[in-house]
């Protein structure tokens, strides 16, 4: 039996390139969503005929705990439960320092932080029965030395997460390994459509290896962090940056 793994915000972007990758690998996958549901069942029908694994598309916001809490019920229906939890699901409402409501400040923590939270605490009994799990969080560099002033909501966010890694890794422990990843510049559509020319050369100036990454750069080392090769990797933040400089 393949092992299930549920992968938050994944119709798009680094969630979409992961789900992609471990499909491909013989997992089966569950894609949650928030609004793209079109993008959703079009990746799952895809994962279905061309990888031949079981897949599901499901809407739910994370931030709240009933929804999440009837994502799991029916994927447990369905799959018998999640064997493991990749936290993708975040936004980051950017804006002036001045013009930064306090509402958008609590739906980013909200979303990024309370929704790995919610996503966490339920499903971690399924896998403390197995004796077997694994939980991802896909953080980012902003939340550790790359700062923006216009997203300190969302550097904020990534910081606290990177801080319940830890605490859920020591909670969890012996039988489920905790990580984050920390992404620096990645190339997806939100991000290559909402700068401009003169910003994404002076990004990639910054990054030793002299390009930004691809979402699929991620796919790659998720599936390594998930996989019995990694099972002594715990508890720790891994940056996938190139080489971005003032980033250590």
């Amino acid at each position: 039996m393949n092992k299930v793994v549920l992968i938050t915000g994944a119709a798009k972007g680094i969630g979409k390139a992961i789900a992609l990758e471990l499909a491909k690998n013989g997992y089966d996958i569950v894609i949650n969503y928030l609004t793209s549901r079109k993008e959703a069942d079009n990746l799952a029908s895809t994962i279905r005929n061309i990888f031949k694994v079981r897949c599901i598309a499901i809407q739910a916001d994370v931030s709240s705990e009933q929804e999440v809490d009837a994502m799991i019920s029916e994927i447990e229906n369905k799959l018998g439960g999640v064997d493991i939890l990749i936290n993708n699901a975040a936004v980051d409402l950017s804006n002036m320092f001045h013009l930064k409501t306090a509402d958008e400040f609590r739906r980013t923590l909200d979303v990024n932080v309370v929704g790995a939270y919610n996503c966490a605490k339920r499903v971690y009994r399924h896998m403390l029965d197995n004796e077997d799990g694994v939980i991802i969080n896909i953080s980012s560099t902003n939340g550790m030395n790359t700062y923006y002033p216009m997203c300190f909501d969302y550097d904020a966010s990534k910081a606290a997460l990177n801080s319940l890694t830890h605490d859920l890794a020591v909670q969890f422990s012996p039988y489920i390994r905790v990580n984050a990843i920390a992404p620096g510049f990645i190339g997806t559509e939100k991000e290559l459509d909402g700068y401009d020319d003169k910003f994404l050369k002076e990004e990639i100036d910054k990054i030793m290896v002299k390009r930004y990454g691809k979402p699929e750069d991620v796919a790659y080392l998720v599936k390594f962090l998930i996989s019995p090769e990694a099972s002594f990797i715990n508890n720790t933040i891994i940056r996938i940056d190139g080489g971005q400089m003032g980033s250590v």
